[in-house]
């Protein structure tokens, strides 16, 4: 019986459909196969070249394809919410017996991302687990802040970016999700509370498999995702109060947040009847702070972290230059031409795929101050870079070949 195939997809990439839907996904033969880290997941999941790039296809039920597909659409119109782009779902599949198939969501691959166990596989070290549960509690603040219920927080539903010295975390399985207008601490109480349970026992199961330190304390890192989310959550909401002599406790709360990476789009300011107290309240808050700063100069979008380093060395290029009264544009266009382009260039072609542009350039000044400090002197940047791909970048695995680039 042939099969009568149904692609729903904003933008449909011809070559799925030389792609063997006739074939349980989990039988797809290895030609076609991107050799890509999967994650737990309690679906078939495979990853496929396609013109457009590398996608990731699970099979799921029909109703629930369509639901996660639309969930993740929202999440991506809503803009700034990290997660993965959907590209459409295939239903009406079959054998070439006749019997049906499960129908298949589709999303593109996140590039230079890693599943939890891949980076616990490659690095062993303890503070990975404090960093990815900082990364996940960043994350689950910004999904409830625009509304997002996951329903099933853990580090299995999550992806991992390196950005800077930390990681930046990115839904993937939104299935169990649903979108409201404003979520009931209940609901976010209960994220939390089975984001600690899940990952206490994913980390657990690291241990068993000695992938984790014995000096690690699973129960501990659950409960400072706890605490995590927590305090993060309280400083972009909470309503302070303050005499109305101090005034610049506005200011002094935009800054902080700003600090913390995010932007104030509303705040509240009410005042008491009698004129002598002041409540401010944060409405409207947008992740993104530095990241926006630097695309706005500079024309480069990378993570956050990335974003706050270079951000510094450009404001350390400003300052060394004596150019603090030149217009800020002026100089950020100078530093990319003289500093950050001509570093990343000196990178040699076929290692440029290891890492992105961005964290390479973050790791060359954290290796330029070390060999700075260890040689007593301020060594340029061109050295550096060379030391750099000498002592370090040739010695990492191809992320690039490796996680699709």
């Amino acid at each position: 019986m042939q099969q009568q195939l149904t692609i729903s997809a904003v933008s449909p990439d011809p070559a799925l459909l030389d792609l063997p839907w006739h074939i349980p996904l989990e039988s797809w033969p290895e030609d076609i196969i991107a050799a890509l880290p999967r994650g737990i997941s309690r679906h078939i999941v495979r990853f496929v070249r396609v013109d457009s790039g590398v996608i990731a296809i699970k099979e799921i039920g029909e109703s629930v394809a369509y639901r996660e597909y639309e969930l993740l659409r929202q999440l991506n119109r809503i803009g700034g919410v990290p997660c993965v782009e959907p590209v459409g779902v295939i239903t009406g599949r079959r054998s070439p017996e006749g019997e049906p198939l499960e129908a298949v969501l589709i999303t593109k691959h996140l590039q230079f991302s890693l599943p939890y166990r891949a980076l616990f596989s490659q690095e062993l070290r303890p503070e990975t687990a404090t960093r990815l549960i900082d990364a996940l509690a960043v994350l689950l603040v910004r999904l409830h802040l625009v509304g997002f219920y996951w329903g099933d927080v853990s580090l299995s539903n999550t992806l991992f970016r390196r950005d800077a010295d930390r990681f930046a975390a990115y839904l993937v399985d939104a299935e169990t999700g649903d979108i409201h207008e404003k979520l009931t601490d209940g609901q976010r109480n209960y994220d939390v509370d089975l984001a600690r349970t899940n990952i206490i026992g994913e980390l657990m199961d690291l241990a068993a498999g000695s992938l984790l330190e014995d000096s690690v304390d699973e129960i501990a890192i659950g409960d400072a995702l706890v605490a995590r989310y927590n305090e993060l959550w309280a400083a972009l909401t909470d309503e302070e109060s303050f005499e109305s002599n101090e005034r610049w406790r506005v200011t002094a709360r935009i800054e902080r947040l700003n600090a913390l990476g995010f932007d104030v789009g509303e705040l509240s300011i009410t005042t008491h009847d009698d004129g002598t107290t002041v409540r401010i309240q944060p409405k409207v808050v947008d992740a993104g702070h530095h990241s926006r700063r630097l695309l706005h100069l500079t024309g480069l979008d990378v993570q956050e972290n990335q974003a706050r380093r270079l951000l510094n060395d450009l404001d350390e290029y400003r300052a060394s230059g004596g150019r603090q009264d030149e217009d800020e544009e002026f100089v950020a266009h100078d530093w990319v031409t003289s500093v950050f382009e001509p570093t990343v260039r000196a990178v040699p072609r076929e290692m440029r795929g290891k890492l992105e542009a961005a964290q390479m350039f973050h790791e060359i000044l954290d290796h330029r101050w070390y060999i700075s400090q260890q040689q007593r002197r301020d060594v340029p940047m061109s050295e550096a870079t060379a030391s750099y791909v000498m002592n370090v970048l040739r010695h990492r695995r191809d992320e690039a070949a490796l996680l699709g680039g």
